[in-house]
């Protein structure tokens, strides 16, 4: 009996949290930060988007899933909501508090990944606004791990005002008639009357997911947030990535590229030495030969993430510089020291820019 009312009650349980798992949709664990659910939204969101995914007949389904799962969890209401009872309840507060954010015009701008799509607005060309476009300058420790940011924007926003203009003008041909049997056919200007409007500026916040592996000159569009357009549509904003100076690594392509300077009995001994890289974590140098200046060593993986594939990274090489001791030496150690090297002396002239 005991169990037959604990298999009821089991029932209940799943008839309240019934709905999706948004968890399970976006492939993260319920302990995940608001960064890693807006780093799945994105990842997915690329994989799923009907333009790209034409060959899976529920792709449009699946993406509207992971539009209500980035919704409802990276608002941090809706998501305790969801935590405690499930989809049905996010539903029923919404539906009571009215509103409600949509993910796919609001999460990094637009939604527009470069994956083309049908314009269906209609046959008639509507006007456009400029668009804006400008650098937005990260660190290297960003274009490595990734990483979120905001910007502050101010936006002028189309607002009603009094009276009327003239609006949606066009040229069209009109026929006169200047007498019998005389015809003329002209161009004129035909506008419409339409409200009036005037512009206020508006502070926006866009937030901008710096990908790992990204380079420079790549953009980030955010759709109708360029410059106004009083009969039409806003132009967009293009971010363009920019790599700030880094004083320890130099970036090419997926590689990097750094100098150490070592002293001269480093350079006759050998070492061991660390190098920080731009996640924090330690790359370990170890020499147990003639290190000459110029020398150069390359770790493999220990480069850039590859954008395409954030799996595979570029090679570290380091080039070692060897700092000679200033001071005078005594007569004595000179000849310690060409004793302990056994070299003979090499006194050989050429010509060393042959080849250049």
């Amino acid at each position: 009996m005991n169990f037959k009312i604990l298999f009821i009650f089991s029932l209940s349980l799943v008839s309240v949290f019934a709905g999706r798992d948004f968890y399970k949709i976006l492939g993260i664990q319920k302990t995940a930060s608001t960064n890693q659910i807006k780093k799945a939204y994105r990842k997915m969101a690329k994989e799923l988007h009907p333009d790209k995914n034409t060959e899976d007949p529920n792709a449009s389904e699946k993406f509207q899933d992971l539009g209500a799962a980035y919704e409802t969890l990276s608002d941090p209401e809706k998501r305790e909501l969801y935590d405690r009872c499930g989809e049905e309840c996010v539903k029923k507060e919404g539906a009571n508090g009215g509103g409600g954010m949509d993910p796919f015009a609001s999460f990094f701008g637009d939604f527009g990944f470069g994956f083309g799509g049908n314009d269906n607005r209609g046959q008639r060309e509507v006007s456009k606004g400029a668009d804006i476009q400008m650098d937005l300058f990260v660190s290297l420790e960003e274009l490595y791990a990734g990483n979120f940011v905001e910007i502050t924007h101010n936006k002028p926003v189309m607002k009603p005002a009094k009276g009327t203009r003239k609006c949606n003008c066009r040229q069209e041909m009109v026929t006169r008639q200047l007498g019998p049997g005389r015809f003329q056919m002209t161009q004129q200007a035909v506008c419409d009357e339409c409200p009036n409007v005037k512009f206020v500026t508006e502070e926006r916040v866009l937030e901008i997911e710096i990908e790992p592996g990204m380079t420079d000159g790549q953009e980030q569009r955010f759709t109708a947030e360029g410059e106004p357009h009083v009969d039409g549509e806003p132009g967009d904003l293009r971010l363009r990535i920019q790599t700030n100076p880094h004083p320890v690594f130099e970036r090419r392509g997926d590689d990097l590229y750094t100098n150490v300077t070592i002293s001269l009995a480093d350079a006759l001994a050998g070492f061991e030495m660390v190098i920080e890289h731009l996640d924090g974590h330690k790359v370990q140098i170890v020499r147990d030969k003639v290190t000459w200046p110029g020398a150069r060593i390359r770790k493999k993986g220990e480069g850039m993430p590859n954008y395409e594939n954030n799996n595979l990274f570029g090679m570290l090489y380091v080039t070692f510089d060897v700092q000679f001791p200033k001071q005078e030496l005594s007569e004595e150690a000179k000849e310690q020291i060409r004793k302990l090297l056994g070299q003979d002396a090499i006194n050989k002239v050429y010509n060393g820019l042959r080849g250049f």
